[in-house]
């Protein structure tokens, strides 16, 4: 009846969850119609460099042409943000691009500008530093460079101090649309380097003129497939989706042969333990028995911290639920998978409505170890992970502001985030709590009984057996199966690829769970058969040494494969990756132990213990 409960409420929230973004799709799926001539509204983003993608600028912070003149009389000029935008450092507003739906423009002056030498200074540093722009049309990204450097592997200071490289600034912009039956199904900008501007020399104001051409083609393209093509966008490079699957193979067999592996060693040596434990004389058992079974008045002694310990476990089921609740919605085309801050606002939303789960389960635990202070367990389950994100992401956004970046959230979307989970997170997560109080399982269900007394663990183990060994194996193991997939993943998110094999991610993520849980099991096993009780906290740590494993690649990943620098970049990342990893270790360290405990359980129970 309580697991048929807690069941009942995941799946009704998931199917809440899913309803809501299936309405929310479905008024978006036809798209506009567009009339021959009709106003095309182009809309301008970010502005940034393209090594540190997370460096983002409003794109009127560089001096281009805009439209303020004509908001001013007829609203204003910011573009409505949603959630997901605002999540995914986006801070669109209108343009003063003019398009008109199959009316090719083959040369039209956007403005002439005068640009002071503080301008003509920020716009060569900004082209020094690889900015780029991007802009919006019907929700499509165009992307495109706001200038280039000539010579630029000779750039050097001469003698007079002087660039010898000559910057040039893209003032033409030449938009090709792609339309089929009225709607617009592809979108990019392409840069004219043969109409750029030299702005080399700073010491002397320019008056500069910005143009741009429009040209429309028909295209077989469907409306529905049209995000299809932004895989790879501008500035990736093309993929291949073997790599994917070869990766995903590879996982396969590694885990067959690990499991394979485990099988045989554990049907010799619990066959051997079983024969020794149930089939000899019970004088003989006395004499030989050794190993686990010595143990098993203190196997299901309480762990250390059992509070900390619960939490640990209800957060980690929360993570999980929320990880493939979301990459469901992704598979299904429920989560728009090119706009990072898409997936950022559904893993949110759901982590919230996942809160009741965190709750049952780690006070269910919590009661099953005979735990009088449950209230505590559900406030501490309620700021295990939200405590260490709001510190991250504290500190990370005041180095933002600090930089004048947009990645800084507004003040609005801090007061969303906290009234999610001041008027939906803790009262789900007490919610959760009240139930399994009410309705849970109290008793642990354990095949022996424990000792008032606990026995003492040998001091002298071989050095192969000993727990930093054992927590090298935990990590390494599981690492390996999904370490081709897992730089894919870093490109995405701290690139400019677009990950869309969300389906290959989703066997990824499930041959993890499996292969940390079945080595968890192993070690833990061979914890137990060397007399050592303590596994409650070690089958959390073996489990969550992928996490462990995944930060120390994100350090190498940084320094050798990214191109990031600069403060505030590292700040992000550095900081984000730590959240990431700390999620990793809890979902993985809360599946490890669950296998571990029903692992447990059976071993003791199929032998004669007093």
């Amino acid at each position: 009846m309580k697991t048929i409960t807690s069941l009942l409420i995941a799946a009704i929230l998931c199917l809440s969850s899913n309803l809501a973004n299936a309405k929310k799709l479905a008024k978006v799926k036809a798209g506009l119609d567009y009339k021959p001539n009709d106003d095309v509204q182009i809309i301008v983003n970010t502005v940034g460099p393209f090594n540190n993608p997370v460096v983002k600028y409003r794109y009127y912070s560089l001096p281009f042409c805009t439209d303020h003149d004509d908001h001013e009389k007829k609203g204003a000029l910011k573009h409505k943000q949603r959630l997901r935008e605002k999540l995914g450092g986006d801070r669109r507003e209108s343009s003063p691009y003019v398009a008109k739906f199959g009316s090719d423009e083959d040369y039209h002056t956007l403005c002439k500008k005068s640009l002071s030498t503080e301008d003509m200074q920020t716009l060569k540093d900004a082209i020094e530093n690889s900015y780029f722009f991007e802009l919006f049309v019907e929700d499509l990204p165009m992307y495109g460079f706001i200038g280039d450097i000539e010579n630029e592997d000779y750039i050097q200071k001469d003698i007079t101090g002087s660039d010898q490289g000559k910057f040039l600034l893209f003032t033409h912009l030449d938009f090709h649309f792609g339309m089929n039956k009225g709607k617009i199904v592809s979108a990019a900008i392409y840069t004219d380097k043969s109409r750029a501007v030299d702005i080399t020399d700073t010491k002397i104001p320019k008056e500069i003129e910005f143009t741009y051409s429009i040209q429309w083609t028909e295209e077989a393209l469907e409306w529905k497939h049209r995000m299809k093509n932004y895989a790879n966008n501008a500035f990736s490079q093309p993929r291949s989706t073997e790599i994917h699957w070869l990766s995903i193979i590879n996982s396969c067999v590694l885990v067959v042969l690990l499991m394979a592996f485990l099988a045989i060693i554990f049907m010799r040596v619990l066959k051997n333990d079983f024969a020794r434990y149930i089939d000899i004389e019970e004088d003989t058992i006395e004499e030989e028995e050794s190993g686990w079974k010595l143990i098993s008045g203190d196997v299901f002694r309480n762990p250390e911290n059992p509070t900390l310990f619960c939490a640990a476990i209800g957060t980690g089921t929360q993570l999980m639920a929320t990880c493939f609740i979301v990459l469901f919605l992704a598979l299904g085309g429920y989560v728009s998978t090119t706009r990072r801050g898409s997936i950022l606002a559904c893993g949110v939303i759901t982590y919230t409505l996942m809160s009741v789960i965190g709750g049952f389960i780690s006070t269910r635990l919590y009661f099953q170890m005979n735990g009088k202070a449950w209230a505590r367990a559900v406030v501490v389950t309620a700021m295990l992970f939200p405590a260490p994100v709001a510190l991250v992401f504290a500190w990370a956004n005041s180095v933002a502001m600090a930089h004048g970046s947009i990645s800084a959230l507004p003040f609005g979307t801090i007061v969303t985030i906290i009234c999610l989970y001041a008027f939906l997170c803790l009262p789900l997560t007490l919610f959760g709590g009240i139930l399994a109080k009410q309705y849970g399982s109290k008793d642990l269900e354990a095949p022996t009984r424990t000792t008032k007394v606990a026995r003492e663990i040998p001091s002298e183990i071989p050095f192969y057996a000993s727990r930093p060994v054992f927590l090298a194996v935990a990590g390494f193991l599981p690492f390996t199966a999904i370490y081709v997939e897992l730089h894919y993943i870093f490109t995405s998110m701290w690139g400019h690829h677009i990950y869309t094999m969300f389906g290959v991610l989703f066997c990824a993520f499930s041959l993890l769970v499996i292969v940390t849980s079945c080595i968890t099991v192993s070690l833990i096993y061979f914890q137990l058969s060397r007399e050592d009780h303590r596994w409650w906290w070690s089958a959390l740590l073996n489990g969550g040494m992928t996490g462990i494993f995944i930060y120390i690649y994100s350090f190498y990943f940084y320094f050798f494969n990214s191109g990031m620098s600069g403060f505030l970049q590292a700040s992000f990342y550095f900081g984000y990756m730590t959240i990431i990893c700390f999620a990793v270790f809890l979902m993985l360290g809360s599946g490890g132990f669950r296998l571990s405990l029903l692992f447990v359980k059976y071993i003791y129970g199929r032998v004669k213990c007093d």
